[in-house]
């Protein structure tokens, strides 16, 4: 090995460790990071509209598209968050109360179910009542208390949160500012044809900005709708639920089913039947309808991603990264195969 290899394998060598360190340090608040890339991402369009309004003035154009952002998307989804937490914590002293039983709810449904449903269910060994009753009781109990922990904790750690979002918001200005320098520098250093990179570059900001924003808007839209029958139907919560349709939403096909699904079977087993009957029609017509038809249009015409591969990317993303896992999974997807089809391509070109 010669003079100058070793200085080239010791050079990339220094570069893997201080880059590795450099992630190291930044994963504190690598939720930070990533949604002030993200929000760039998808803010960038606006950025540059202003900045041929205000005649070149990148500081002034930085700092109004980050007080529209703070306007359009942060506020709204600060004080709706507080307000879900709030309502979690009505909801868990309701149940520690024992004004909320939802064991004695699912007692009511056995007991309304007929003899030969209940014989088939006690031959697979799903009516054991005092069982299933106490882990369902302790299943929610447990869940409300995760929402009353979160909303108390939210003093707790006020420090941190602000901390945070003050890195955000400061990644932000200057990603919006000197974004596109940076993405050029990016470019230049990764060593791939100036096709691939253009390719791989373009599928990553398209499928950040059509899942953030059809993915927000679809589960918005559900969990509002939701949100609304219920309180229309009398059920207590109304709020609270309306927000857990919304966050389970993010999961294509399946989502609000899972709330609402479960109420309508109880309205009908216990007698409330035009309840019931009413709800399966609006979660089936309407807020099915909006994922059938929003999600599609929103996210998968931009992304080109079969709805298969994001609904497991998405399950898979939230499962390892949590809530950002919406946006994550469906981008490592996207760039899985948009190299894959850079790759087939690059070999069937060598082959001709």
């Amino acid at each position: 090995m010669n003079n100058s290899e070793l200085q080239q394998k010791t050079f990339l060598l220094m570069l893997i460790a201080v880059s590795v360190a450099f992630v190291w340090i930044l994963l504190p608040f690598y939720g930070a990071v990533f949604w002030g890339s993200v929000l760039a991402i998808i803010f960038t369009p606006y950025y540059r509209r202003l900045l041929g309004v205000m005649k070149n003035r990148p500081n002034l154009a930085a700092i109004t598209t980050l007080l529209l952002c703070l306007i359009v998307v942060i506020l709204p989804i600060t004080i709706m968050t507080i307000s879900m937490l709030q309502e979690g914590v009505i909801v868990y002293q309701r149940i520690r109360s024992g004004e909320l039983n939802f064991g004695a709810y699912f007692q009511q449904i056995i007991s309304a179910l007929p003899p030969w449903l209940v014989n088939l269910l006690d031959r697979s060994g799903l009516t054991n009542i005092s069982e299933l009753q106490e882990m369902l009781s302790t299943g929610v109990l447990q869940g409300s208390q995760f929402l009353a922990m979160h909303a108390l904790s939210i003093g707790q750690d006020t420090f941190e949160f602000v901390i945070s979002f003050g890195i955000m918001l400061y990644l932000l200005f200057f990603l919006l500012r000197d974004g596109a320098a940076l993405s050029s520098k990016i470019k230049q250093a990764i060593p791939l044809s100036m096709e691939h990179k253009r390719h791989l570059f373009a599928k990553f900001t398209t499928v950040i900005r059509a899942t953030v924003k059809g993915n927000v808007a679809v589960a918005a839209i559900q969990g509002a709708l939701g949100g609304v029958m219920f309180s229309f139907l009398g059920i207590q919560g109304a709020l609270l639920w309306g927000f857990v349709m919304a966050f389970l939403s993010l999961i294509p096909a399946v989502g609000a089913g899972l709330i609402w699904m479960p109420v309508a079977i109880y309205f009908l087993v216990t007698g409330a039947v035009w309840q019931g009957a009413v709800l399966i029609a609006f979660g089936v017509f309407v807020i099915g309808l909006v994922d059938n038809l929003l999600r599609p249009v929103l996210v998968g015409r931009d992304t080109k991603i079969p709805d298969y591969v994001i609904l497991i990317s998405t399950l898979g993303g939230l499962v390892l990264f949590g809530l950002n896992g919406f946006v994550i999974g469906p981008v490592i997807a996207a760039l899985f195969i948009a190299a894959w089809d850079l790759f087939s391509s690059s070999t069937e070109a060598r082959v001709d």
